[in-house]
């Protein structure tokens, strides 16, 4: 259950993989939910079934991110948006790959931050999370996704030094390989989608989504920093392990 304090929300993001999967946990939770999606006639169904506000913007126009945002009241951010075309690495990744992933990934979260983050501050309430990944944390086959999702890290920590005593809180959420529709959009060759999926059994959204709750319910004198999450079939660094069979967990 989210903090009592907190009385909206705005989730990007919010029509797919773990942003919707969040979106459909805190349904009946009482806060106001700005949901923001590039598929907007996603958010347009499930509004007939969940009560949101949806917000049609561009996360690559800057000028629509403070012109549509710097306006809403919001308590708890959750920067969740992202593409993975960059996952290959250095040596693989257009120009186009890189330019696009990068304002993505990056640019568009400080965006975010800066104009949701000061009014946080001045009423010293505020929660903000930031879709990280287990290789922004660990050297991994992909400088360029994982150069991005470490700059995510390492604005996550500093962010919080900005924000020490203001009850601000920050969360950074590291996910391993998890089960969404992320590394299909992400890889031009399906067979090395496929292949870079397999092999060991996957996260789902649910866990997740688990974590960010965990952390929205803290009592305001508790920041949870980081969250590090794997499979039981991963190394902590998100390599995988020998596959663990067992017909009673299946």
């Amino acid at each position: 259950m989210i903090n009592k304090i907190y009385k909206s929300i705005l989730i990007t993001g919010a029509a797919d993989g773990i942003g919707l999967n969040l979106l459909k946990n805190i349904s009946d939770e009482k806060v106001k939910i700005y949901a923001l999606d590039k598929n907007i006639s996603k958010l347009q169904n499930l509004k007939k079934k969940i009560d949101i506000n949806i917000i049609k913007l561009n996360l690559l126009n800057t000028e629509e991110i403070y012109k549509k945002i710097s306006k809403l009241n919001i308590d708890i951010l959750v920067c969740n948006a992202g593409n993975g075309k960059g996952g290959l690495g250095i040596l693989s990744a257009t120009k186009k790959d890189i330019e696009l992933s990068t304002r993505l990934n990056v640019e568009s979260y400080l965006h975010l931050l800066k104009a949701v983050v000061p009014k946080m501050k001045k009423k010293r309430k505020g929660h903000v999370v930031l879709m990280g990944s287990l290789a922004g944390l660990y050297p991994q086959m992909s400088a360029v996704y994982g150069g991005q999702k470490g700059a995510i890290h390492r604005i996550a920590q500093s962010l919080r030094l900005e924000l020490s005593g203001s009850r601000v809180k920050v969360t950074e959420i590291c996910p391993g390989r998890t089960k969404t529709n992320f590394a299909k959009s992400s890889f031009r060759d399906q067979n090395i989608a496929k292949k870079f999926m397999s092999g060991f059994t996957l996260l789902e959204p649910q866990d997740i989504s688990d974590a960010i709750l965990f952390a929205l319910s803290t009592r305001w004198r508790t920041n949870i920093s980081t969250i590090e999450i794997s499979g039981t079939e991963q190394t902590p660094g998100g390599v995988p392990v020998h596959p663990v069979h067992d017909p009673i967990l299946d």
